[in-house]
């Protein structure tokens, strides 16, 4: 088959070799009539422009750069990453973007991936996935020269884009549910309190327990790392020292960990113990009892995140762009309210 060029739509419009470029390239001034005559004998000829061309004609490169700082086990094994992927993945075709994945430990990304991202012509933008980044990484992210967005509020660089949920009202919430269905010593397996989740999620569960006059017991907080096995060890050490009759998980794999070592004890749930995570990941749906969960949209998170993204390599990031998404609190089974 002829390889068609831009002389070829040109001749097939009826316009100079200029205005078809001027159209691929979407560029202003060009009237609407022409735009459309020049896009109809495109779709017919099924011109497809040279990619390296055009990114040399407008210095952007098509792609979008998606950071893990994480092991390759802990990406294909947490529901959460591929959930979020998928939504980054879907707003990236949707905008003609193409999505490259870069998952890397912390010392890997710091001396091999973070020079080469950030030094432009790789990528047009970056996001950067919160859990476990290092503040050391994060501000050379910042002092490079490609636009970036962090998914999941930094804790130490306040000026800088990012995209998160209301993490302290999530919590609040799946706390003050346990209280209102009569549960009166509530354990918590935190996140990690060197992450803005980890926090933020302790500050939701302290908070519901203060405004109800319930104390606050630091024995009662055993902090895990997202993992089902953290999960696991956190809930024995709940229910081995304290007389716990509920425990809110800051993540449903942690949940799940959780839920497992209920059972290790003999005890039952929700009869004996009620479980409440954050996530409304698919497992959660189908576990033994269903979950009650704190549910995060964590689809259309990914697809936010592209989409303000663009905006700032299009636009300019100042002043920064913080955007928060709402949570929803999810009953099922695991709780005994229904």
């Amino acid at each position: 088959m002829k390889h068609v060029t831009l002389d070829d739509v040109a001749k097939e419009a009826g316009v100079s070799r200029a205005t078809v470029s001027r159209v691929v390239n979407d560029y202003p001034h060009v009237s609407d009539n022409v735009r459309q005559q020049v896009q109809a004998c495109i779709d017919k000829l099924g011109y497809n422009p040279h990619l390296i061309a055009r990114s040399l004609a407008s210095k952007k490169t098509g792609n979008i750069g998606l950071v893990f700082p994480n092991s390759i086990h802990n990406f294909f094994t947490d529901p959460y990453y591929p959930r979020l992927t998928e939504g980054i993945a879907h707003a990236c075709n949707e905008n003609d973007y193409t999505l490259s994945l870069f998952i890397f430990h912390t010392e890997e990304l710091e001396k091999k991936l973070i020079p080469r991202l950030t030094r432009g012509g790789l990528v047009d933008g970056i996001i950067v996935q919160a859990t476990g980044i290092d503040d050391n990484i994060l501000f050379k992210i910042k002092n490079g020269e490609v636009p970036f967005l962090v998914a999941g509020r930094p804790l130490n660089l306040p000026e800088a884009n990012y995209i998160d949920v209301d993490n302290v009202s999530g919590a609040y919430n799946a706390v003050a549910h346990l209280i209102r269905v009569g549960r009166r010593k509530i354990g918590m397996i935190s996140g990690p309190r060197n992450t803005s989740a980890g926090l933020d999620r302790l500050k939701g569960y302290r908070q519901a327990l203060r405004e109800r006059n319930f104390p606050i017991e630091d024995g009662l907080v055993v902090e895990g790392d997202f993992t089902e096995l953290s999960g696991y060890h956190a809930a024995n050490q709940l229910l081995k020292n304290q007389e716990v009759d509920a425990i809110f998980s800051a993540s449903d794999t942690m949940a799940a960990g959780a839920l497992r070592a209920v059972k290790d004890h003999s005890l039952s749930v929700p009869d004996d113990i009620a479980l409440v995570g954050f996530d409304d990941l698919p497992p959660s749906r189908t576990a033994v009892p269903s979950l009650t969960t704190i549910r995060q949209p964590i689809r259309r998170f990914g697809v936010k995140a592209v989409d303000v993204l663009i905006d700032i390599i299009n636009n300019g990031s100042p002043p920064p762009r913080q955007v928060i998404l709402g949570t929803e609190l999810v009953i099922r089974e695991s709780c005994g309210s229904i």
